[in-house]
């Protein structure tokens, strides 16, 4: 499997020579240092694959408020699909964890982290197929493990291994996209996978009676971010939408917080379909958003991930995290909400 994915990374090398010219074309008609717009073109349009948002601002009635039209909301979000959407153009700004702008740069991708969203308790946990057993993360040693190199969910994988003291030579790592793991557990292809919520509740709800169980990982998946490629924001008028995009983000993100029975009701039972009690408990379990001032705390954290992934023999050379950041937007989302939701949670 080591070699497969090694050879998996030299595939993708050679694919990003081609899309390289691409994507590095500046174009455009403004460059990555100019100040930030203020306001939207008349006509502008996004098409944005961040369905949170979208709940949110339906919800909430703030949809019509926005300053642009919105061409589409995808249902893209699995970084790798992310990625591709965003080579193909039918995706300006998304939301995805730290790890595929990554996975971008290394693939040759030029894009941009324009809103940073930071946890510090884990979001994941790791999911077993029916009737297999594994108590502890120390008892992962022998399993196999499903892992996405490209997703936050490889990178809790490695974190979690490290954490056991388990080196990758002792487990098999198998790889597959996220939305691959929920077969992959039920066919008992792989015997355990990190999922999230509310993906975790429903498979739990479903095997748990054929002896599918969760394990708690100590791995954080710290950042939520908001990213766009660079031909995005080479164009001023989509720049301008992008800067407003990013508070139009963080203002429902901080709704949802402040108003959570009908967050549970929108988006965990009609857009999710899960109960509102199971609703309730994922979110009892989620902290209150964090959208700092100072990205410099992130950008360390992304780079100590971009030091495992490339010292474990992923993703190619090791780079400076910086270059995935803009920092233009550093104190956008943070001065759209309010001095409360720009500190840690402190429940």
């Amino acid at each position: 499997m080591r070699n497969s994915l090694r050879r998996l990374a030299l595939v993708t090398s050679a694919t990003a020579l081609l899309a390289v010219s691409c994507a590095t074309d500046e174009g455009g008609d403004t460059d990555l240092k100019s100040a930030l717009p203020t306001t939207v073109p008349a006509g502008t349009s996004l098409s944005v694959a961040v369905n949170t948002t979208r709940v949110a601002l339906e919800t909430s009635g703030e949809i019509g408020k926005l300053p642009f039209t919105v061409s589409a909301w995808p249902a893209v979000s699995a970084g790798p699909d992310v990625i591709q959407a965003f080579r193909g153009g039918s995706v300006d700004i998304a939301t995805n964890a730290g790890i595929p702008p990554i996975h971008a740069h290394a693939t040759g991708l030029d894009a941009k982290i324009v809103g940073v969203k930071v946890r510090d308790i884990p979001n994941y946990q790791l999911a077993t197929a029916p009737g297999v057993t594994v108590n502890s993360i120390q008892e992962l040693r022998g399993k196999k493990i499903g892992f996405s190199p490209g997703q936050a969910q490889g990178v809790v994988v490695l974190r979690t291994l490290r954490a056991a003291g388990i080196g990758l030579n002792e487990v098999q790592l198998v790889e597959l996209n996220s939305p691959q793991f929920l077969t992959a557990l039920q066919g008992k292809q792989i015997d355990v996978a990190p999922l999230g919520e509310p993906t975790l509740t429903k498979y739990l709800d479903k095997y748990r009676g054929q002896g599918a169980t969760a394990v708690a990982t100590p791995a954080v998946d710290a950042l939520t971010v908001l990213w766009a490629p660079t031909a995005v924001l080479r164009d001023s008028a989509k720049l301008a939408a992008v800067r407003q995009f990013v508070e139009f983000w963080a203002r429902g993100d901080v709704w949802a917080w402040e108003h959570q029975e009908q967050w549970i009701s929108s988006y965990y039972v009609k857009d999710q379909e899960v109960s509102a009690a199971d609703g309730r408990r994922i979110l009892d379990t989620t902290p209150r958003p964090y959208f700092p001032d100072n990205w410099d705390k992130a950008i360390a954290w992304e780079q100590g991930t971009v030091d495992l992934l490339t010292g474990s023999g992923y993703f190619g050379k090791r780079f400076d995290a910086n270059e995935l950041f803009d920092r233009r937007f550093e104190r956008v989302a943070a001065e759209a909400v309010t001095a409360n939701y720009r500190t840690q949670d402190t429940r």
